[in-house]
């Protein structure tokens, strides 16, 4: 899937990380069960390769009930992130477009153990007690959905409380209704709160502080 000029790119980019990362997918090879899990299964394989600090590990959606049970994994393609801990980090549906730009950024910040996230906000991030569940719902050919993606993703490696799933939401049309979901990207938090937009890293910790007083 990808050409030889962006391989070298992307192992290029991987170069910089520190320690070993997973990327646990989690597929179905049925015909028709899942739209888009052999291509990504197949863009997997081939960053993967990249790299001798990425390691890939295939699960079956069906027959593997106690990682899917585990990792908390409700609908395909599934591509959990994990680095020396899982931080609660769940892409689903293919990482394509500028996903993959947002994609190949977690797996660097995963790599390092470090969230980036700005230091006037991790002493709030880190105080948080009660769970919060952040879904980021995106499409590959939404560049603003990037920032919001990786804003989210920060704040799970910042808090053991954040867990995200960013939402590829072509894919998941049913999600697309349940929520609401009529532009992108719009994030929606603990199921109640939701905003649209590529806002600021402090406003969009300003949303999740306010759904948590909840």
């Amino acid at each position: 899937m990808l050409k030889d000029e962006d391989k070298k790119q992307i192992q290029d980019r991987l170069m910089d990380m520190t320690d070993s990362v997973k990327l646990v997918f989690f597929t179905q090879k049925l015909a028709g069960a899942c739209q888009y899990c052999t291509e990504t299964e197949q863009l997997l394989k081939e960053v993967s390769g990249l790299s001798e600090k990425l390691e890939l590990q295939i699960l079956n959606f069906i027959t593997d009930k106690e990682q899917v049970e585990s990792y908390g994994i409700d609908k395909i393609p599934a591509t959990v992130i994990e680095g020396n801990k899982d931080y609660g980090i769940r892409f689903y549906g293919i990482p394509a477009g500028y996903e993959f730009a947002t994609f190949l950024d977690v797996i660097l910040l995963v790599s390092s153990g470090s969230s980036g996230i700005s230091s006037n906000f991790q002493k709030e991030i880190q105080e948080i007690q009660k769970p919060v569940h952040i879904q980021v719902f995106v499409t590959p050919t939404c560049p603003y959905c990037t920032r919001a993606a990786l804003t989210a993703q920060q704040l799970a490696i910042e808090s053991e409380m954040i867990k995200v799933g960013i939402v590829e939401v072509t894919e998941f049309p049913q999600l697309a209704q349940k929520y609401g979901v009529m532009g992108v990207p719009k994030i929606v938090i603990n199921e109640k709160h939701s905003f649209e937009g590529a806002l600021p890293e402090n406003l969009f910790v300003e949303h999740v502080l306010n759904a948590v007083k909840d």
